[in-house]
């Protein structure tokens, strides 16, 4: 039988006897792209399927377009296949979506495609003409949204805060109403139910607000009601740790002691005047500063800590004050008590180094150290005795206050057997020798004077003497029996720290005393009495099983061993960091002193060898010294010294004082705030 198809498909193209003549030829053809990798293997598929009777002509587009369905940008080239027969057509078609080609529907017409294209290129047309209009219209839309953007956030950020803090509510029984339970200080009760009642008004709602008191067997949270003079100090303690509820807050305290502390190191009258400008500076335009470099992070520390600066500048002044100590320079105001008049006839002859009579000034000088010490060849001796005495005091005086501070914590939370077992034993251990060192310090000062100084014993050998309970050169009489028995009851306070609270834990444990459980009182609103006055509903009767159930839960298992081990740990570094921060405590002498020597190498090395040039070149020489001396003391002692102080400062009140009494265990009252999700959102 003959095969039409077959025949058209052996058929070729362009036979070997080239084409035949007066017989039309009909070619088909199809059009596309496709990606331009691969047009190699696309070439090769179809000369292999069809036999060669197919023609293909590609071109490259430059342009790389926009694949619709992954987005990405693509090569593609166009191509043009010519063929005869529907065969052909069917297998070209196959190879083509085989490879992914995208194919179009041509005309064969001239005509046709020529309108076609025409059609194509005014769709073109219309189609920018509408994108142009859609760009436009979309930046009318995002400018009118960019002036709105920032209050829509806030809007936004305050609806999903109070939908959080609503999905916290519980529905109650009824599912009409929720209820929240909630934390709140005890002073703004009053403001909080009037803030109830005017939203009622305001939403226009039937059903009032009811606002009850409850009993809570959870530690509430630690609300400190600060302003902007007290925050800082106050985010100086909770950076070591929030107090408990109730806890003593260091922070009033640390007002006072934080920068006293500082100037005992930093004190110099001039240094301080320059830091107590540059916190005036910052308090006094705050507000403007706040708005220009609020958000800086670094310019930020200092401007919140604008309070606590101007603090440290002023009692750095004081402490520069009584050290008469100005740039390494002293201040004449009251006239030097010592004087040479004595012994102008015999020794004063010449120059040189002479040793003056203190015995020869009538009087001190009136406030701070006498201004002749400044140029005296032995006043690192002197300062050195002075303030290193002066440490130890201040040191002392602050333990002993920190463990005072620690009876309130005991009483409040009426833990009395830490006041007989705890408190007690150590403000015994640490008075009856640390103060007693400094009652000793103050009493040589009172008691020799110029004349009987050679015979004044030394305060090491006679705390050496005093633990080896030997005896030397007292003070006064009876000194010997006197330092015996402070020692021996200091001894005897560490095993009463050591053992007496884990004994009387332990008997109480053995002996537990019964006592009835009520159930707490709530306070409820009174419909009758209307939505300003409420009732309190007691429930007096008792609860056996849940009474049962408590005494069991909180009947756990004593260890008598482990008990004395922490209370063991407790006595070692209560009875070690008497010592330890008694000597830590002398940073507040070695900073002073290296401040000091600093101060005093800078003027020396720089400004007196610039105060020294007499001649032309000397006077304009001057200018570039002070500038000099005056950059090196704004890095050196104004930056990096003051840095230190403060860190020390930090530590000394940390470690040395809160740790005698604060724990700081507690978790701070965070209330809900759109002021807070406001500076959330700048940070």
């Amino acid at each position: 039988m003959h095969d039409a198809d077959r025949d058209e498909e052996n058929h070729k193209l362009l036979g070997d006897d080239g084409p035949r003549q007066g017989v039309p030829m009909r070619l088909g053809f199809l059009a596309g792209v496709i990606n331009r990798e691969r047009i190699p293997a696309f070439e090769q598929m179809l000369w292999r399927v069809c036999h060669g009777n197919v023609f293909l002509r590609q071109a490259v587009i430059d342009a790389p377009l926009e694949d619709p369905t992954t987005g990405d940008q693509v090569h593609k080239s166009v191509f043009i296949i010519f063929f005869q027969g529907e065969q052909l057509k069917s297998r070209v078609k196959k190879i083509c979506e085989g490879f992914r080609a995208s194919l179009y529907p041509c005309p064969e017409m001239q005509s046709e495609r020529r309108e076609m294209a025409m059609g194509v290129m005014t769709r073109i047309e219309d189609l920018n003409t509408v994108l142009g209009q859609t760009e436009e219209h979309r930046q009318r839309v995002l400018h009118s949204a960019a002036s709105n953007i920032r209050l829509w956030f806030i809007k936004v950020r305050k609806l999903k805060a109070v939908y959080h803090t609503l999905n916290l509510f519980n529905l109650d029984v009824t599912q009409k109403c929720l209820i929240g339970e909630c934390w709140c200080p005890m002073a703004d009760l009053e403001h909080i139910q009037a803030a109830l009642r005017r939203g009622t008004e305001k939403s226009g709602s039937s059903v009032p607000s009811i606002l009850n008191k409850m009993t809570s067997n959870e530690q509430p949270p630690t609300y400190n009601n600060t302003n902007k003079f007290t925050a800082v100090f106050q985010s100086i303690v909770d950076a070591y740790g929030v107090a408990s509820y109730r806890e003593v807050n260091p922070a009033p305290y640390a007002i006072i002691t934080f920068p006293f502390l500082f100037g005992v190191m930093f004190g110099d009258l001039g240094h301080g005047f320059i830091m107590f400008l540059i916190g005036l500076y910052l308090v006094l335009n705050e507000r403007k500063l706040q708005e220009a470099f609020g958000n800086d992070e670094v310019f930020g520390i200092f401007l919140g800590g604008r309070y606590i600066i101007l603090l440290m500048g002023a009692f750095a002044m004081y402490c520069g004050f009584i050290y008469n100590d100005i740039f390494s320079k002293a201040i004449n105001i009251f006239g030097s008590k010592w004087n040479v008049s004595a012994m102008f006839d015999e020794t004063v002859k010449g120059e040189g180094m002479y040793q003056l009579n203190p015995n020869v000034s009538a009087e001190p000088y009136p406030l701070g150290l006498d201004p002749i010490w400044q140029v005296s060849n032995n006043k690192i001796t002197f300062l050195n005795s002075y303030k290193m005495k002066m440490s130890v005091i201040v040191g002392v005086t602050q333990m002993v206050f920190g463990v005072i501070l620690g009876i309130f914590n005991h009483v409040y939370f009426r833990k009395f057997i830490n006041i007989w077992c705890e408190f007690i034993p150590q403000f015994i251990f640490l008075t009856f020798i640390f103060g007693y060192m400094c009652f000793l310090i103050i009493f040589k000062w009172f008691k020799y004077d110029g004349d009987s100084s050679a015979q004044a014993p030394s305060l090491i050998i006679t705390m050496i003497n005093m633990f080896l309970l030997t005896d030397g050169d007292m003070m006064y009489s009876g000194q010997y029996y006197v330092q015996v028995g402070l020692v021996v009851i200091a001894v005897l306070a560490v095993p009463w720290l050591l053992v007496a609270k884990p004994g009387v834990e332990y008997w109480r444990y053995k002996h537990p005393v019964k006592t009835s459980r009520y159930q707490g009182a709530r306070m409820t609103k009174s419909q009758q009495l209307g939505d300003d006055s409420a009732e309190i509903i007691h429930h007096d009767e008792l609860d056996e099983s849940q009474s049962t159930s408590s005494d069991e839960s909180e009947q756990e298992e004593f260890e008598l061993g482990e008990v004395l081990i922490y209370q063991g740990i407790h006595t070692i570094e209560y009875c070690l960091g008497c010592i330890s921060h008694t000597a830590s405590y002398l940073r507040l002498w070695a900073l002073s002193l290296a401040h000091a020597e600093l101060s005093e190498v800078l003027w020396t090395m720089v400004m007196q060898q610039g105060l020294g040039q007499n001649t032309l070149f000397g006077s304009v020489m001057i200018f570039g010294v002070f500038a000099f001396w005056a950059i090196m003391t704004v890095a050196i002692l104004l930056m990096m010294e003051a840095l230190s102080a403060f860190l020390h400062t930090l530590r000394l009140h940390w470690v040395e004082f809160q740790s005698k009494f604060y724990k700081g265990e507690g978790h701070p009252f965070k209330p809900f705030s759109f002021q807070d999700l406001a500076a959330e959102q700048q940070e």
